[in-house]
């Protein structure tokens, strides 16, 4: 596919939701729904030859219809047997892209297989590319397009999505959501008939609104051009894959999902190594490392230093550092000299840095200064974010708010976390290295000032100290394979 067959997915100028339905439960509706909600602003024309208008929109007979050239996306919700004769219409009103959400193809058996092949045949003979059979639909944040048949649709933000599963994008977008780091672009390959995950992080690898790419998959059939692929791409921007049917029922699940064929894990682990891709184990850690890519520096080494409010976070983050390829350093004399004029004596001497509750107005500040601007250290790991402002949440909700008069308290609570965000967001900027903030109040208590004042500078707050050493491993692994790889010039 070139660039232009893309564009149109993407970034089209109209878009034709072909099957509209005035059903709720139904994919031609939901699908309606979501390119009129998400705000598409060029033309959108629905299809359904009974109905004469859902949602506002003026309902055609049939793709037809469509005045010639005024669309570039047909969606397609009807059932499979329709799917060809569609097709031929969009063609020949100069529709060059279709998004396929109708599911029994490949995934349904030998017959739909045979059908999913006829249909990639017909596209690439009307000169159309074809995302999906069997998808769920996708997502252009820059063209303000959800045209898709589930929720939700995330804010905008640096991340790029391809997955084989449907559910997944809806995972990566549901965490975008939450986390405040929103998606670019987002898309379910379904059965990736004639466009499959490789391609589109390819197209992603040269979007000018996407900074790091993440992509599910379930099977490989062109080992050696995924790889070729994913090396690209890799070269280009940060490629996260996380791959579903690693044991023998997986394997099973995934060939009655989208007919995947199943690969060593062995093999397609060195794969991804080498091919410059980092692989994560779940959802979770493969979304932690696309945020990181997103809204961090790459460390320079991996010499990481951990600064810890209270000491019980810190020892995890040293567990974890230590199973990891980075680096936990000792602390250096001058280092500890400095820290000493910023807290009682009580604190821990050591790597982790465990201030033990002496701070005073400033000193969380101060500290993320000292520590990042030290010439041995590559990356900071800081803890405890959130905890003034954890007191004020239970001060207010307590029976004295009033009569003791702790607002101004609170209030002051409140501002030191969201300062702590913005200190450790201003030092991470001015130095280029990456500081990773993590608390569990991320998700206990997302409106806290700490982690809200990151979501609401699109910055990722990790939910757990460990968590957050995992994607700095990441990190370093991508930028150490890079600078390998650059350095090579392979």
């Amino acid at each position: 596919m070139n660039t232009d067959s893309f564009d149109l997915l993407f970034n089209p100028k109209g878009i034709v939701v072909a099957g509209a339905s005035t059903h709720p439960g139904k994919f031609g509706f939901v699908a309606l729904h979501n390119v009129l909600a998400g705000g598409f602003e060029g033309p959108v024309f629905a299809t359904n030859p009974d109905q004469p208008t859902i949602l506002g929109v003026e309902n055609l007979a049939s793709v037809s219809e469509v005045p010639a050239g005024a669309a570039d996306l047909v969606m397609v919700c009807t059932p499979p047997q329709a799917c060809p004769d569609i097709l031929q219409t969009a063609a020949s009103r100069g529709i060059g892209a279709a998004f396929i959400a109708s599911g029994g193809f490949r995934e349904a058996g030998a017959d739909g297989a045979r059908a999913e092949e006829e249909l990639v045949e017909l596209a690439r003979s009307l000169g159309m590319v074809v995302a999906g059979p069997n998808g769920q639909g996708l997502i252009s944040t820059p063209a303000k397009l959800a045209a898709q048949i589930v929720a939700p649709v995330p804010p905008p933000g640096p991340i790029a999505v391809a997955s084989q599963s449907g559910n997944l994008v809806s995972a990566f977008m549901n965490y975008a959501t939450h986390s405040g780091v929103g998606i670019s672009r987002a898309v379910s390959a379904g059965n990736a008939a004639m466009v499959g995950v490789v391609d589109y992080l390819g197209w992603f690898a040269d979007d000018s609104h996407t900074k790091a790419m993440v992509a599910y998959v379930e099977g490989v059939e062109d080992g050696r051009r995924f790889a070729t692929h994913i090396r690209m791409a890799a070269e280009k921007k940060p490629v996260v894959l996380v791959k579903g049917g690693t044991t023998p029922r997986g394997a099973l699940a995934a060939a009655s999902h989208t007919g995947a064929l199943a690969t060593d894990d062995r093999v397609f682990d060195g794969m991804v190594r080498q091919s410059g891709a980092v692989r994560a184990s779940t959802i979770e850690e493969a979304y932690d490392a696309v945020a990181a890519f997103a809204t961090q520096p790459l460390p320079a080494g991996p010499r990481t230093l951990v600064l810890s409010s209270a000491g019980g976070w810190g020892v995890i983050a040293a567990d974890a550092v230590t199973k990891s390829s980075l680096e936990l350093i000792a602390l250096p004399a001058d280092l500890e000299a400095a820290i000493d004029e910023l807290v009682p004596p009580r604190w821990s001497r050591n790597n982790p840095i465990d201030l033990a509750g002496g701070e005073s107005r400033d000193t969380i500040p101060e500290a993320i200064n000292l520590v990042v601007d030290h010439p041995e250290v590559d990356a900071v790991v800081y803890l405890g974010m959130g905890i003034q402002a954890n007191t004020a949440s239970h001060l207010r909700a307590g029976p004295y708010f009033e009569p003791a008069e702790l607002a101004r308290i609170c209030e002051y609570h409140e501002r030191q976390d969201s300062r702590f965000a913005q200190a450790a967001a201003e030092a991470s900027a001015r130095t280029n290295k990456p500081i990773l903030a993590a608390t569990e109040l991320a998700i206990t208590q997302p409106g806290n000032s700490g982690p809200a004042t990151m979501a609401a500078d699109r910055r990722y707050c990790f939910p757990s100290a460990d968590r957050a050493v995992r994607a700095l491993h990441h990190l370093w692994c991508y930028a150490r394979w890079r600078r390998r790889h650059l350095s090579a010039g392979t």
